[in-house]
């Protein structure tokens, strides 16, 4: 009776795959988008300069005034009336690119 216990047990590789298989697919499809996304927010945020016209993360769209790299702050005029808000740079969630012009 304790010889059936003794005989070998199916690869246990082969039990560890599965999972594998699920980390790798969810690499691809969760992990590596997301890091792409915030490389790309990166780069948004690095590349904002005066004159451009961005929406917040608020959903409030105005015309970059000036930007300071102490604190990491700019400051939107918003329209009709010109009012100027102060935000963090982090805030931006998109830059509105100009009609007729390059698409990046």
């Amino acid at each position: 009776m304790p010889a059936l216990f003794l005989q070998a047990s199916p690869n246990q590789m082969l039990g560890f795959l599965p999972i594998v298989a699920m980390f790798g697919i969810m690499y691809f499809l969760v992990l590596l988008p997301a890091q792409r996304q915030r490389k790309q927010l990166k780069e948004m945020l690095g590349n904002l300069k005066n004159g451009d016209e961005v929406v917040t993360n608020g959903g409030i769209i105005g015309t970059i005034v000036s930007m300071n790299s102490e604190d990491q702050s700019l400051v939107i005029r918003v329209k009709p009336d010109g009012v100027k808000l102060r935000f963090a740079r982090q805030s931006v969630a998109s830059v509105i690119l100009p009609e007729g012009g390059d698409t990046k």
